[in-house]
């Protein structure tokens, strides 16, 4: 199943084009622009389809067969887009599935002998989806869209889980506030990506129609006590407005929750074992910034971990036996710890669908320089040489990185942000992990930098 994202924003879109917010500027000056959701499963099935979707994204859409629509608000959908679709000859019917108040508002665009085929869904219906490609299958859930105001668009609304021929399964629960346990329980197992309402950020005072920073964790934990999702899933935040915080502060505040902020054409490939690609992280962070801890906790969302202590044993020094014995009593029981600096037998090893915690490239680091005997040759004069053999040892890393499995979160320090060491040696090693930190970043998907406890998402474009 291939869900190409051809909108992740509201019904305004981010940035709102009229506002000059903060969260709004921040978008404009990223050159970023957010469409209304919409959704594409395999270039057959369409989910919504608002007034941007069939001009602003540049989708081909000559494949499409099946429109699903939630609802019948405008950002969801655009009828007139049914009147274009019957001025081209030749092509197979369009059904389209959608709630009775939403099929009415197309009804006016669908002349008699158009090639479209309007069908009216309700919660628990189960949908075949008949296409060239194979059979498709959806089953209607409700959706929580009520707002109280006595708007039957949104009071009808509905979501989608939608089954490709493949087996691999799509939650669609875009527009709706917090789960019921019975919506949760007709999910029917677990899917391999889910695109979730993300709507409100920090505002809390929205009403109950869409989700927000508060209540995302609440369905996230019900989706996951009902099965619905694992940590092999990928979940991924739609329908954002400016009402969010600027996106590097937003990505890291759901990367935390394991959720994923994806541009509008991004393109999720459930292809992949265990559901989604394994994605891999670089975790900076200062002495005590809790960079550590942030690591511990997206590697304990999986039910596999290996941990790999790069630091060694140090006899004779208490104050290193302490520290060890903190970051053991903090690690599940269940997690496989290995000491060792030879990182990249442990990435070639791992299991699809696990995950490797690797603390630290700090430590690594420390040891390459002890075995290429970078110190002695560096104060002789030799840098040149043992920058290059600790390139070469980085580059057998980044390899094994790029074939990895499993997902992997690394940990380093940042200890370039203070005065220069009046040490050659301590200069020597704040260039090198210089250089390292910066080329495991670019090889990686995520990079977080931890300060005074927070976690800040690094944009690629900001590295």
């Amino acid at each position: 199943m291939r869900i190409t994202l051809l909108g992740t924003g509201s019904a305004d879109g981010w940035p709102n084009p009229f506002c000059d917010c903060r969260s709004c500027a921040s978008e404009r000056a990223a050159g970023r622009s957010r469409r209304p959701s919409a959704a594409l499963v395999d270039d057959v099935v369409l989910i919504d389809c608002g007034p941007t979707t069939p001009h602003g994204t540049g989708a081909d859409l000559r494949a499409v067969e099946h429109l699903l629509v939630t609802h019948g608000h405008p950002d969801h959908l655009q009828p007139a887009v049914l009147l274009a679709r019957s001025w081209v000859a030749g092509r197979r019917p369009l059904h389209v599935w959608g709630p009775a108040e939403a099929m009415a508002l197309c009804r006016d665009w669908v002349g008699p002998d158009a090639p479209v085929v309007l069908h009216v869904v309700v919660p628990g219906d189960e949908l075949m989806l008949a296409s060239d490609a194979g059979a498709y299958s959806a089953r209607v859930l409700p959706a929580a869209h009520d707002h109280g105001n006595g708007d039957a668009l949104a009071e009808e609304a509905v979501l989608y889980v939608v089954t490709a021929p493949d087996g691999h399964r799509l939650l669609y629960a875009t527009d709706t506030g917090p789960l019921p346990a019975p919506t949760v329980t007709a999910v029917g197992g677990r899917v391999d990506a889910v695109l979730l309402d993300e709507t409100f950020g920090d505002v809390a005072d929205h009403g109950h129609g869409h989700l927000d920073l508060r209540t995302l964790p609440t369905v996230l934990e019900a989706l996951r006590t009902g099965g619905a999702i694992d940590a092999a899933t990928t979940v991924v935040a739609t329908h954002l407005s400016h009402h969010n915080p600027p996106v590097p502060e937003l990505r890291g505040r759901l990367a935390a929750l394991d959720v994923d902020l994806r541009d509008d054409l991004d393109v999720i490939d459930t292809a992949f074992v265990g559901g989604r690609a394994p994605r891999h992280q670089l975790v900076l962070g200062g002495a005590r910034s809790g960079k550590s801890m942030y690591a511990e906790q997206r590697a304990a969302r999986f039910g596999q971990v290996t941990y790999v202590a790069t630091g060694g044993t140090r006899d004779g020094d208490p104050e290193w036996a302490e520290r060890v014995a903190l970051h053991r009593e903090r690690r599940p029981a269940h997690w496989a710890t290995v000491e060792t600096i030879d990182v990249p037998a442990v990435l070639t090893a791992a299991n699809p669908g696990s995950c490797v915690l690797v603390d630290c490239l700090t430590l690594w680091l420390t040891a390459v320089l002890d075995q290429v005997d970078g110190w002695g040759r560096a104060a002789a004069g030799h840098r040149t040489q043992v920058r290059s053999d600790v390139a070469a040892r980085t580059d057998a890393l980044l390899t094994a990185l790029a074939t990895c499995r499993a997902e992997v979160v690394m940990v380093s320090n940042e200890v370039g942000l203070g005065i220069v060491s009046d040490a050659a040696s301590g200069r020597l090693f704040a260039d090198e992990l210089g250089r390292l930190n910066a080329r495991v970043a670019d090889a990686c998907d995520d990079v977080t930098l931890l300060v005074v406890g927070r976690a800040v998402s690094l944009e690629e474009g900001d590295r």
